[in-house]
């Protein structure tokens, strides 16, 4: 079951419009369900997605959320769903009403339907979760949840879905997430580690042009960055660029591995929130052994992100609200079990915490997976390098790779 957003309009035109004038891209105008809008949005009562089902079954339903900027609350009336796997790796089983889910992220769920015909049908229900400053859709996709051989004109029930700022549910939910830690399903978290990174992430502003009106905050233009630095787009591939030993005015690696000054992160912001510009990557040697703390900031008001890792997994071994202490916040993290996935929302106002074991050579993308934040800079590149064996270096390009 795919959730995702409707423009009438074609989206790619939205965030060109966002950028050039540096505001806010306009929000979408419906979310989806299976691609259909579903019966609380005008005249699209006909395009409903309905699930059939058969009392006294199990079903296996996989949630996805391709939303470009939004996180979503996910709930079927008078059901409970299990929640069993997440990004590809099977989790603790664990039972709720309510699932969420950002953009990017995949969970899939158990769905044990009544034992016999009920005299109801039921909505299928997403609502957007949000804390940051701007706009964005507030309104609900339904999808509907039929039995088979059911009545018609049944009464039509409704979950309740959580307010639409409701992060101390998210944050309750995210931390039920438990690895199977098992001999079949074993939990590989590095113990020890080697390479530690204290990255900023939020929002910022840069300069409006010369001779320009901007719609950002102030008259500038809205910017996101890690650790201060807004990726720059190459003119040429990174990863070409770093095979062929071709770096030279198409990237730097100088990535910083902490913030360029510190400052109460979720508390009052700097009066200078103008961020940097670059083209700037992380090098890490082959099989070194990982740890990164994502910090939200307060800069343009604080808000969940749902940073991405392109090559690997990672084990989510710690989170929490307000500012990271290095000095006792790692004594609570979870090595035994933590939840091992590919994409992490960091809590607005808050951190979170991952390991792994950079094994896979190449040039990899981490970034934020709400669409306008990933345009505004919100990116960076983590380039492996070859390990010592033939299996763990970067293949050259296909023979017949398109050329620009």
């Amino acid at each position: 079951m795919i959730t995702g957003e409707w423009w009438n309009v074609d989206p790619e035109a939205v965030i060109k419009q966002a950028l050039q004038t540096g505001g806010g891209p306009n929000v979408s105008d419906a979310y989806t369900m299976n691609g259909l809008p579903g019966p609380l949005y005008n005249c699209s009562s006909k395009d409903t997605f309905t699930l059939k089902v058969r009392p006294g079954k199990i079903y296996m339903l996989r949630l996805i959320n391709a939303a470009l900027n939004d996180e979503l609350f996910f709930g079927i009336a008078n059901h409970t769903i299990t929640v069993v796997e997440t990004d590809a790796v099977y989790v603790k089983p664990f039972i709720t009403d309510i699932a969420v889910i950002t953009p990017g992220q995949t969970t899939t769920v158990l769905l044990k339907t009544k034992p016999s015909i009920p005299n109801a049908t039921f909505f299928m229900m997403a609502s957007p979760y949000f804390t940051g400053l701007g706009t964005f859709d507030n309104s609900t996709v339904a999808g509907i949840l039929k039995y088979e051989k059911s009545k018609n004109k049944l009464p039509l029930l409704k979950p309740t879905l959580p307010a639409v700022n409701s992060t101390s549910f998210v944050a309750n939910f995210t931390k039920r997430f438990r690895s199977l830690a098992n001999a079949k399903f074993p939990a590989n978290v590095p113990q020890i580690v080697n390479k530690k990174f204290f990255f900023t992430v939020g929002l910022g502003t840069s300069p409006c042009p010369n001779n320009t009106t901007c719609q950002g905050p102030n008259g500038t233009k809205f910017a996101a960055s890690i650790n201060n630095v807004s990726f720059a787009m190459p003119a040429k591939a990174m990863l070409q660029s770093y095979f062929f030993g071709q770096s030279n005015g198409v990237y730097t690696s100088n990535f910083p591995a902490n913030p360029p000054f510190a400052f109460n992160y979720t508390g009052p912001p700097p009066n200078n929130t103008m961020v940097s510009n670059g083209t700037k990557a992380v090098v890490l040697p082959f099989n070194a052994s990982v740890e990164v703390i994502l910090q939200d900031t307060s800069i343009l008001g604080a808000e969940s992100h749902p940073l991405h890792l392109h090559g690997f997994n990672f084990f989510v071994v710690g989170e929490g609200f307000g500012n990271f202490d290095p000095n006792n916040d790692p004594a609570k993290f979870n090595l035994a079990d933590p939840i091992e996935r590919n994409t992490v929302g960091v809590p607005s106002g808050g951190w979170v915490a991952f390991r792994f074991l950079a094994d896979n050579p190449g040039v990899w993308f981490m970034h934020c997976h709400f669409d306008v934040h990933t345009s505004w800079g919100l990116r960076m590149a983590w380039i492996v390098l070859d390990g010592p064996e033939p299996n763990q270096k970067l293949p050259p390009p296909p023979s017949d790779l398109p050329k620009c």
